[in-house]
């Protein structure tokens, strides 16, 4: 399959997928198969000249960065987790609303060397920097709520949305680091090759936001 000559919109799997599609069914935009019986990852929508792939949310901004794809819809974190190169960030979605939290047990008093688990590496890194303190970051991929528990790690840095997992296991939120919505990115080079359909895309957008 030749997408070239099409505009591909790359879209993280999960919560931002299902709300995503509600943005692009309110700009008239929708697939010709249903999704939720498909196991495919291109789909064709009722534009012929618009395509979606589905993809890993870390996966997006490489595929949107190395031209793969025009467009993409993918979360704050992952944006700052894993830097892309030649992408634009023209609109933030305000979908998928939620915040990365440092949080711990409550009376957490670590040591002279902060443990700290998390999937975002980076972003946790970062946040210690600037507060100049050692950590040493142990990376999961899930169950982060175990780590303090367990005494894995003092603190965790992780997504929350509501809070409601974090009390349900006895922890609580320290910092709030940061808040997260999804963004739309676009290509650098597709913005001068394909500039009209793209911008026509980014308007759809800002009219229903």
């Amino acid at each position: 399959m030749n997408l070239k000559d099409n505009i591909v919109i790359a879209i993280s799997k999960g919560r931002i997928l299902e709300e995503g599609m509600e943005l692009l069914k309110t700009m008239g935009i929708e697939t010709t198969e249903n999704m939720s019986d498909s196991r495919k990852l291109i789909y064709n929508t009722n534009n012929s000249k618009l395509k979606l792939v589905i993809v890993r949310a870390s996966d997006v901004p490489t595929y949107v960065g190395n031209g793969a794809a025009d467009i993409g819809i993918v979360g704050k974190d992952t944006l700052v987790e894993y830097s892309a190169n030649n992408i634009y960030i023209p609109l933030d979605l305000n979908i998928s609303k939620c915040r990365m939290t440092l949080a711990a047990l409550p009376g957490c008093k670590p040591g002279p060397r902060i443990k700290v688990a998390t999937k975002y590496v980076k972003c946790a890194t970062d946040y210690f920097m600037k507060k100049k303190k050692q950590v040493d970051i142990i990376k999961l991929y899930g169950s982060m709520e175990l780590a303090p528990i367990l005494g894995l790690a003092d603190y965790i840095v992780d997504l929350v949305d509501s809070g409601m997992t974090l009390k349900a296991n006895g922890l609580e939120e320290i910092d709030s680091i940061f808040d997260v919505s999804a963004q739309l990115i676009t290509n650098k080079a597709s913005m001068k090759t394909k500039t009209e359909s793209i911008e026509k895309i980014i308007n759809s957008f800002e009219e229903i936001i």
